[in-house]
């Protein structure tokens, strides 16, 4: 793909549609829309193309691109909650965005999940609505006759769940850690029972994940290629900063015509005449709209933004999965990923993995488990979990009755999700002991009742002079993890996800490659200590949603944009990414984030009387 025409060329164009962030969403609503060639398209990317790189394209270097050249390097502010920590926020800046870089999990949330979108107002995003559109990107290779019994992968027949002729290849990894052969049956000793359709609108159950990888190359498969072959009309320029949109009144509405970038020290302003989408991502679309002057009074002021559009909810509802990674000895006979950070053994690995696409490098982490709080705890905590819910404030009574059913037996849905992996993945436990190997078990709080925000800071330069803020700063993140009374709310569902995790790997036939605890160490005995553990150690999941929410029948009171992710106040304006996700779902991010794509392409072809293909 050619991605690296000239700057000043490419703000001569007349386009029709200007798409800001060439990521996940981004690229799938640029290549829909160029599908019609009466058409003329723009994509504006701030990262480079990661073509041929191998820590985005082999499967078991997957984190590898995390904290490197292709990362925007974000980090939250000091949280109190997590014992004044500040954390780090990958995202992906590189053309496929967040999609080149993350864990390549393809799943999605539950029926009800979309079908509390709609029920806020939200027309067609209800779950029978989104459907088509996860189909829609997805190539899903069906494995061998032996698969299902040898590896306990069951799925959807693709006629009627999965899709088969998408951009997106998803597939089950070619090998497996030596400890998933153990998972189903742990949790199978405990009573909870394995999910033959995961993809079916209930993911709650243990269940063997496939990933979004090409089984014939044995690489990732993201977002960059929806555009592997891009047609005439789809231009693509990388290593551009979108530093403003460009609104201006027409017929006394602010519209936006255009974006001003800037590419190798230089600015340019980039025409739309239809109109300009922002898919920049949780974190950069709320950003964009406030350096555009969209936005808080107060923020926009202390920025040195001239205010357009007073909109109140820009940036705020940020959702965020809490992770809590726990670390078990296991047996260091087994197979292991730091066995990988030895030359000789790395070396075969690789030469397996160029000569026969399997080996060590195509193992993801693929053992998952969803399970409903109901699962973890006593019938009394959960009634107390679902009191508090109902108490909370700020909520409005509609999203309140939301989270406080989900605490209800019947609804039986995913509210911490297990995953479990060869390999240390706590960043805050280092071993102290040679020769151990680690394993963990990962928890991750699904429908977090934590709300932060993301917003511009007060300018340039931690002294500031005065002068504007701009988009070459970094925003403030601020996800209140285990803040204030919601903040509590998550950190009991984690103590209970903690307990039942301990009692996961103390179960056989898991326990018998787990020697004993690490982190928490057995030190960690009871509840308060635990508690105190958990404020240390947990970290971000790295799925942020919802500082563009759709606002549903509330309207600009509750979100930044409607139905058909037009941005309250401004014409020719839209936002198509997760940030406009009004609640989190039980599900890694990157199939639901697809889908909005792909639906909001067709949204922005409908309501210009165009015809999609």
């Amino acid at each position: 793909m050619a991605t690296t025409m000239d700057a000043k060329k490419f703000a001569e164009i007349k386009f029709d549609y200007i798409i800001v962030g060439g990521g996940t969403a981004g690229l799938a609503v640029a290549s829909r829309l160029a599908e019609l060639s009466s058409l003329t398209v723009g994509v504006l990317e701030a990262g480079k193309s990661g073509y041929g790189d191998d820590n985005i394209d082999i499967p078991a270097y997957s984190g590898r691109a995390l904290g490197g050249p292709h990362d925007w390097h974000f980090e939250t502010t000091p949280q109190p909650g997590l014992g004044g920590r500040t954390l780090p926020w990958n995202r992906g800046k590189v053309l496929g965005g967040s999609s080149a870089l993350n864990y390549m999990t393809w799943n999605r949330g539950s029926k009800e999940d979309y079908d509390a979108w709609e029920e806020l107002g939200n027309a067609g995003w209800g779950w029978d609505s989104l459907l088509p559109y996860f189909k829609k990107p997805e190539r899903f290779h069906t494995p061998p006759p032996a698969f299902k019994d040898n590896h306990q992968a069951s799925y959807n027949e693709p006629s009627s769940f999965l899709g088969e002729d998408g951009p997106i290849h998803v597939s089950y990894t070619r090998d497996f850690s030596p400890s998933h052969a153990l998972w189903h049956a742990t949790f199978n000793e405990v009573g909870v029972e394995s999910n033959p359709a995961h993809l079916n609108g209930s993911n709650v159950g243990v269940w063997t994940t496939i990933v979004a990888v090409n089984p014939e190359t044995a690489t990732r498969s993201y977002a960059a290629h929806y555009c592997l072959a891009p047609p005439e009309n789809l231009h693509i320029l990388t290593e551009a900063m979108a530093e403003e949109v460009v609104l201006g009144k027409k017929g006394g509405e602010w519209t936006a015509i255009g974006v001003r970038f800037s590419h190798c020290g230089k600015g340019y302003v980039a025409l739309a005449a239809r109109e300009v989408v922002l898919s920049a991502g949780s974190v950069q679309s709320p950003q964009l709209l406030e350096l555009s002057g969209v936005g808080r009074p107060d923020i926009l002021g202390a920025a040195g933004i001239p205010l357009k559009v007073d909109s109140p909810n820009v940036g705020e509802n940020l959702q965020e999965h809490i992770m809590l990674p726990m670390v078990f000895e296991v047996d260091p006979k087994l197979p292991h990923p730091d066995d990988l950070f030895v030359e000789e053994i790395a070396a075969t690995a690789y030469k397996q993995y160029q000569r026969e696409k399997s080996g060590r490098l195509t193992v993801l982490p693929c053992s998952m488990c969803y399970l409903p709080v109901s699962k973890l705890a006593p019938a009394n905590d959960v009634a107390s979990l679902s009191s508090k819910a109902q108490e909370l404030e700020r909520f409005g009574p509609q999203q309140a009755s939301i989270f406080s059913s989900r605490f209800n037996t019947d609804k039986q849905l995913g509210q911490v999700e297990f995953v479990f992996d060869l390999g240390n993945w706590n960043p805050s436990f280092v071993p102290k002991e040679e020769g151990k190997k680690y394993c963990s078990m990962l928890l991750v709080l699904q429908y977090p009742f934590s709300r932060g925000s993301i917003h511009i800071g007060p300018g340039d330069g931690p002294n500031t002079d005065g002068s504007p803020a701009t988009a070459h700063q970094h925003p403030v993140i601020d996800p209140q993890y285990y803040a204030g009374s919601h903040g509590e709310l998550d950190l009991d569902i984690m103590v209970h996800g903690a307990k039942f995790a301990q009692k996961i790997c103390s179960t056989k036939p898991l326990k018998n490659i787990i020697p004993g605890p690490a982190s928490p160490s057995s030190d960690v005995a009871t509840d308060e200590d635990l508690r105190a553990w958990i404020i240390e150690n947990t970290i971000t999941d790295w799925h942020p949603t919802g500082t563009c929410a759709m606002g549903g029948r509330a309207g600009k009171a509750a979100g930044v944009v409607d139905e058909r992710l037009r941005v309250y106040g401004v014409k020719g304006l839209r936002v198509v990414d997760a940030s406009v996700m009004p609640l989190h779902i039980s599900a890694h991010l990157q199939a639901t984030v697809y889908a909005i794509g792909e639906k909001g392409a067709d949204m922005i072809l409908e309501d210009a009387g165009l015809q999609s293909q």
